[in-house]
């Protein structure tokens, strides 16, 4: 499991991003045209393709894209029993790695709170 904080690691790759953004605005722009296509809510909830997506990254033992899909499901208000219960297959598909990076999810989601007031 990864020792780092995710919000902190997602701002990290926004900020080092930064350069290639402006080096290669074409190719960003579509790549960010895609994930939003990808992920407006149609026939599957936006927040069913988000718990899609933070599956794959789990999958594929992708921090950021823990980072990044975890924080997405908190703005949308997934509860963190659909959380677990997407982390279940992802460990049944996964196995042990699977499991080490749900460990990372779940650090992730934690992170994520809402400030207590």
């Amino acid at each position: 499991m990864s020792t780092f904080d995710h919000p902190t690691l997602i701002q990290n790759i926004n900020q080092s991003l930064g350069g290639l953004r402006k080096a290669q605005p074409e190719a960003m722009q579509g790549f960010g045209q895609l994930a939003k296509a990808a992920m407006t809510e149609g026939a599957v909830s936006e927040k069913h393709k988000e718990l899609i997506a933070l599956a794959i990254g789990i999958t594929q033992h992708c921090s950021g894209c823990i980072g990044f899909h975890v924080k997405a499901l908190r703005r949308l208000a997934c509860t963190r029993q659909e959380l677990e219960e997407m982390l279940t297959v992802c460990v049944y598909m996964g196995g042990g790695p699977a499991l080490m990076y749900t460990a990372e999810a779940l650090a992730a989601w934690d992170a994520f709170a809402p400030a207590q007031a």
